[in-house]
């Protein structure tokens, strides 16, 4: 038999029939739904933490006094404060233990701009991280406010310290207490507008240069080193200042170590509202862009 002949009779190949289901595909990169994105970031929690502990440790490695500038900072900073404010403008004047004032004040807008700073510009710093490596990105802000959070436990402890030994002191109060659920809500705040920004900054450096600007007109609705009632015959400047959830922050912190007051609970819900909306919509927003930031 020739050749062709066994060619002519050679039996036809079985064919396979295999069933793709192209459903079930999903493209290299591509943006999870909303849930399993929450879902991915629980899983990456031990990561985020130890590495914001771990970086917590090393910012200050250069510096001889290390870790104590986390307190110094915002003692000096209290201090110009005090003699610009206090001393040369008299703007303390009628405000019971000033320095109690003017110092918590200052600490905790300190974790708010230290916070919202960090936070926004995490995806900016880190585009190499997030070019090279498959995780969900929110890690990166998630990870900034958490390191500024452990950053700036001394700091709280602190503040609390010099309110107890310079006078007029303090006494402690149970009231105290008040301060856990204060941080809390101040985290999900900073957070939320840090995810915000992150988003934004990746796409227009620019707003890297108007951050500042806008972390001081914050600072100066905050009544930070001048009472709000200075502003009494002001109603439209009065009532922007009570809305700011960074002088509410300050103002509850202030009626639980300074004045032994219970903060209302008008100031509880304004802060709580604005908290977690910008938690929820920040993180929603963050999550929409996923995809874009690593083509940058």
């Amino acid at each position: 038999m020739t050749a062709e002949q066994e060619t002519l009779t050679a039996p036809a190949p079985a064919s396979i029939d295999v069933h793709l289901d192209l459903g079930q595909l999903q493209r290299v990169g591509a943006r999870p739904g909303f849930l399993d994105y929450l879902v991915q970031l629980w899983d990456f929690r031990q990561f985020i933490f130890y590495d914001a502990q771990a970086r917590v440790q090393s910012g200050t490695r250069r510096d001889k006094l290390g870790s104590a500038w986390l307190i110094l900072n915002p003692i000096f900073n209290g201090l110009t404060y005090f003699v610009i404010f206090g001393l040369l403008m008299g703007t303390g004047e009628g405000i019971p233990n000033f320095i109690g004032y003017l110092v918590v004040g200052i600490f905790m807008y300190q974790i708010t701009s230290g916070a919202i700073t960090s936070g926004a510009r995490s995806i900016q710093q880190n585009r190499s991280l997030v070019q090279g490596f498959s995780f969900p990105r929110a890690a990166l802000p998630i990870g900034a406010n958490l390191r500024e959070l452990l950053a700036n436990v001394p700091l709280i402890l602190a503040m609390l310290l010099i309110v107890l030994v310079i006078p007029p002191t303090e006494t402690i109060s149970w009231l105290w207490l008040l301060i856990v659920p204060v941080i809390a809500l101040q985290f999900l705040f900073n957070l939320g507008v840090g995810l915000i920004l992150a988003r934004v900054i990746s796409k227009v450096n620019d707003v890297t240069h108007l951050l500042p600007f806008a972390l001081r007109a914050l600072m100066y609705l905050s009544a930070i080193f001048f009472s709000y009632e200075r502003f009494i015959d002001h109603p439209v400047i009065l009532n922007i200042m009570e809305a700011n959830p960074m002088f509410i922050i300050i103002d509850i912190t202030r009626d639980c170590v300074l004045y032994n007051t219970v903060p209302s609970a008008h100031s509880w819900i304004v802060l709580s509202a604005w908290s977690l909306t910008l938690f929820i919509v920040g993180m929603f927003y963050f999550w929409k862009a996923e995809e874009s930031y690593v083509r940058g």
